[in-house]
């Protein structure tokens, strides 16, 4: 007769509950990946010991891949670290901050190169010395550098020659992006450029965005914890120290744009195989613990194409302009 079932009856005729009070139920679920303690503990000692302790979980994760051990993912190693309170900025730098490039697409080594010079100061007050420094940014190789104590177009054209010799890259079409600096766009270097075949590319005045490979060399050049504290006493010591940051860039360094693999591994062409073979060590890890993996392992696939400034490839290609450099 009233419309309603009995369960609501009995409902109603219930004593209200508590105010405030959750009659709500709750189940305490203990994920199946979750880390045990001595995992936990086992990424605390690693990141604490003395071949790992300047380095961050980014670079750490690779390198064990590389000796084939697989500990935990990169998130697992942050969440870890910051759980310990151990998550903090290290070093000199602030916090990264992404340019946003336009213009070029390299799609293997030497299509298209990026240059610039920095200064290193000298031991007399006002004095510096000037680092020339070409990178490919492909494989984020250094392929020449040189330091001097003048900037001008004479150094940069023959820094070029230097390059385009040691690179064996006769016959290839190539992009030499570059600041407007006066040795950029001086008279000898245009001349150069010319006769060696390599198409000249500039930043827009006075933004420096335009530039992002060369920049992010030379900041991470600066804020290397190797790099002094003080001035150089002479310009051979200069050289002495940008000679073995240039080894260590170029051999042993793992670049976060590469899939943290070392240029020369890049420029070479066998960033594939190591990429490849860190796959397996992490399809092995699944295999052995699969409760620990709820998705895909981690993206190792290898980047083929690396852009300058892409932003601006519409307007360039309306143009008729070089957008895209071809091997």
């Amino acid at each position: 007769m009233l419309g309603i079932s009995e369960r609501t009856l009995q409902r109603w005729q219930e004593p209200a509950p508590k105010a405030k009070e959750d009659q709500r139920s709750y189940t305490q679920r203990v994920p199946a990946n979750k880390l045990s303690e001595e995992e936990k503990q086992e990424i605390i000692n690693i990141c604490n010991s003395e071949e790992y302790k300047s380095l961050p979980p980014s670079q750490i994760v690779p390198m064990l891949a590389d000796q084939g051990v697989y500990v935990a993912s990169e998130s697992s190693f942050y969440r870890t670290l910051h759980e310990q309170d151990q998550q903090t900025h290290r070093g000199k730098s602030q916090t990264c901050k992404r340019y946003k490039p336009k213009g070029f697409t390299a799609t293997g080594p030497n299509q298209v190169w990026t240059w610039d010079i920095t200064y290193l100061p000298a031991a007399i007050k006002g004095v510096f010395y000037y680092l020339y420094m070409i990178t490919d940014i492909y494989s984020r190789k250094v392929v020449a550098w040189e330091v001097h104590n003048k900037q001008n177009d004479d150094l940069a054209s023959q820094l070029v020659k230097r390059a385009y010799l040691s690179e064996g890259v006769g016959g290839k079409e190539i992009v030499l992006h570059s600041d407007n600096g006066s040795p950029m766009k001086g008279a000898t270097m245009l001349a150069t450029l010319q006769h060696l075949g390599v198409v000249p590319s500039f930043s827009r005045p006075s933004v420096s965005n335009d530039n992002p490979y060369s920049e992010a060399l030379f900041k991470t050049l600066k804020y290397t914890p190797v790099y002094p504290s003080k001035p150089f006493d002479t310009i051979d010591v200069a050289r002495e120290w940008v000679l073995k940051f240039v080894r260590w860039y170029n051999n042993y360094h793992r670049h976060s744009g590469i899939k943290f693999v070392t240029p020369s591994d890049r420029h070479k062409g066998i960033d594939k195989t190591i990429l490849e073979n860190r796959e397996k060590v992490y399809l092995e890890a699944r295999r052995r613990t699969p409760k620990r993996w709820t998705s895909n392992i981690r993206n190792w696939d290898m980047i083929t194409e690396v852009n300058l400034n892409p932003e601006h490839n519409k307007s360039m290609d309306k143009e008729g302009q070089h957008s895209v450099a071809k091997a």
